[in-house]
């Protein structure tokens, strides 16, 4: 008899948790839960690296700006203009071909300030070495585009990586966003062979 005393305790309590649980999963049953909503996406996208370059041109744009209806559209503006191998605005044929012509300051009475001056950078493992030509880039810009902001004129002051100019540093200020993206035309700046003349591209 104490046994089944036991047995009859057990099964009421097994019981009577069985129905505060069912009860407990029925309140929560009840509860309603609101549908997922994705966040908002932002007016203007967030900056890109160089590795993610810029595949909407709406994203170059503040589309909250008053006077975002009256900027020419990036499309408009490229019409003409000579493309790369990989569709994108080739602007050193551009302005070789006079289909563009930059000018030193606002009203283009000032000469242009060029230094014909190439830097070779040999830190550069077993790829060729670069090349970089201040020729191809004073044409258009002056020397306070880069320096000192950007780049420190002075030999070996700048630590430049691949990894650092695909972040949007160094290089990667400019290619990538406006100029031609370095992840896709290692050979247009790694252009010196080392002394063994081995051909990469």
């Amino acid at each position: 008899m104490p046994r089944f005393r036991h047995l009859l305790v057990y099964l009421v309590a097994a019981l009577l948790a069985a129905a505060v649980q069912n009860t407990a999963f029925s309140q929560l049953r009840a509860v309603e839960v609101p549908p997922y909503q994705p966040p908002a996406t932002p007016a203007v996208k967030p900056e890109t690296n160089a590795v993610d370059e810029i595949t909407n041109p709406a994203g170059l744009y503040d589309v909250g700006s008053p006077n975002y209806d009256s900027l020419q559209k990036i499309e408009e503006a490229r019409v003409g203009l000579p493309l790369d191998k990989r569709g994108k605005v080739d602007w050193m044929t551009a302005l070789r071909s006079g289909a563009i012509q930059p000018r030193a300051d606002l009203n283009g009475n000032k000469p242009a300030e060029l230094l014909n001056l190439d830097i070779i950078l040999k830190n550069t493992k077993e790829m060729p070495y670069v090349k970089f030509p201040h020729s191809s880039h004073t044409e258009w810009l002056t020397c306070s585009n880069c320096h000192d902001k950007i780049f420190v004129p002075k030999a070996g002051a700048n630590a430049i990586t691949m990894t650092k100019i695909f972040q949007g540093e160094y290089c990667g200020a400019c290619h990538g966003r406006v100029a031609f993206a370095t992840l896709y035309s290692c050979e247009r700046c790694h252009s010196v062979l080392h002394g063994d003349g081995k051909a990469w591209w």
